[in-house]
C-alpha cells in the first residue's frame, strides 16, 4: 500500500503540469486542507477529542511565516521547521488543559482559544509585531528550479509535506502511542487501568494535530502572500470540522477527501445556493452526519466490505 500511495502522490504532481497556474493553485490550496484534516483525524477520529481551536493552530502557522519573513534575517522556508514546532508546542499545552475533561468542555476550551486569538493578534502592545488590524505581507517564495512558475513550486512542495504528512499519520496508528491513542478515545478508565496515562496521550495527539494545522497554515500564508486576524475567525474552525466530517475522521483518505471537498465544494454550493449557500452548507453537513457518520471514506469501506462478503 506504501508503494501505491507513492505512485499516486508521484502521479499527481507530474499531473500538475498539464495544467495552468490557476488551477494548480486550488489544488495546492486542497493539498493544504488535507493536511490540517489530517491533525484532526489524529485529535478527533483517533485520539476521541473534540476541539474548535483549530483556527488558532493554523493560525499560529500562517504568523509564524509572515513574522519569519517580516522580523527576521531568515529565509521563508525557515517557517516550514518553526510553524511545527510552534503549533505543537500550542496544541500539547491545550491537550494538557483541555485533556482531562470531558468532551463538551474540551469543545468550550477549544473554543475559547478560537475567539481569543483573532483579538490576541490586534493587541496593541503586539500590533507592531503582528501588523495589528492591517496584517502582515510576505512573497511568494519563487522556485528553485529555471522554468518552474513559483504556483507550481508550492504545489509540489504542499504536496511533499501532505505525503510526508500521511507517511507519519499511517506509521502513528500502527505503533504502541497510536494504540493508546485508540484505547484511550474508546474506554478512559479501561486504558488509565492497564496503565496508559491517558492526559499525556491525549495531549501528544493533541500536539501532533497542532503540528500539522500549523504547518498547514504556513503553508497558506505563503501562497496568499497575506495573514490578519479576521482571516482565522471561529468559522475557519467550523469549516474545517465539516471537512473533517464528510471526509471521514478515521482515515488519512477521509482527510484527502475532505481537503478536496473544502476547496471544490463551496464553489459548487454558491453556484446553486443563489444567496443560501450557507444555508445549503448547513443541510449537507447534516444529511452527511445521517447519512454518512464515518464520512465518505467510511461509507466506501463499508460497501467494499459489504460486496466483499457477499461475492466470497
Amino acid at each position: 500500500m506504501r508503494t501505491v500511495w507513492t505512485m499516486g502522490f508521484v502521479a499527481s504532481a507530474a499531473l500538475s503540469f498539464a495544467f495552468p497556474d490557476f488551477i494548480v493553485f486550488r489544488f495546492t490550496q486542497a493539498a493544504i486542507w488535507a493536511l490540517a484534516l489530517l491533525g484532526l483525524v489524529l485529535l478527533c477520529g483517533v485520539s476521541g477529542q473534540f476541539s474548535f481551536a483549530q483556527a488558532a493552530l493554523f493560525g499560529m502557522g500562517a504568523y509564524s511565516a509572515a513574522l519569519v519573513v517580516n522580523h527576521t534575517v531568515l529565509p521563508v522556508y525557515a517557517a516550514l521547521l518553526v510553524a511545527p514546532l510552534v503549533g505543537y508546542a500550542a496544541g500539547y499545552g491545550l491537550g494538557r488543559v483541555a485533556g482531562p475533561h470531558d468532551i463538551w468542555t474540551q469543545a468550550l476550551i477549544g473554543y475559547a482559544l478560537a475567539i481569543a486569538f483573532p483579538q490576541l493578534l490586534r493587541w496593541q502592545p503586539i500590533a507592531a509585531w503582528t501588523g495589528g488590524v492591517s496584517g502582515l505581507y510576505l512573497d511568494l517564495p519563487a522556485a528553485p528550479f529555471e522554468g518552474l512558475s513559483a504556483d507550481r513550486w508550492l504545489f509540489l512542495l504542499s504536496l511533499g509535506l501532505l505525503g510526508g504528512g500521511a507517511w507519519l499519520v499511517a506509521d502513528i496508528l500502527r505503533s504502541r502511542s497510536g494504540r493508546a491513542m485508540i484505547a484511550a478515545r474508546d474506554h478512559d478508565l479501561a486504558a488509565a487501568a492497564q496503565g496508559i496515562d491517558v492526559v499525556a496521550v491525549r495531549a501528544v495527539a493533541s500536539g501532533l494535530a497542532g503540528g500539522c494545522l500549523a504547518l498547514a497554515g504556513c503553508l497558506s500564508a505563503m501562497q496568499y502572500g497575506y495573514v490578519g486576524p479576521t482571516s482565522y475567525s471561529f468559522a475557519l474552525s467550523v469549516q474545517m470540522l465539516f471537512g473533517l466530517v464528510v471526509g471521514g475522521m478515521n482515515s488519512i483518505v477521509g482527510a484527502l477527501i475532505g481537503g478536496v471537498m473544502l476547496e471544490f465544494l463551496p464553489g459548487l454550493i454558491a453556484g446553486l445556493g443563489k444567496g443560501l449557500s450557507a444555508l445549503l452548507y448547513a443541510v449537507l453537513m447534516i444529511a452527511a452526519i445521517v447519512a454518512m457518520p464515518n464520512g465518505i471514506a467510511g461509507l466506501v469501506k463499508r460497501r467494499r466490505s459489504a460486496r466483499t462478503l457477499s461475492n466470497p
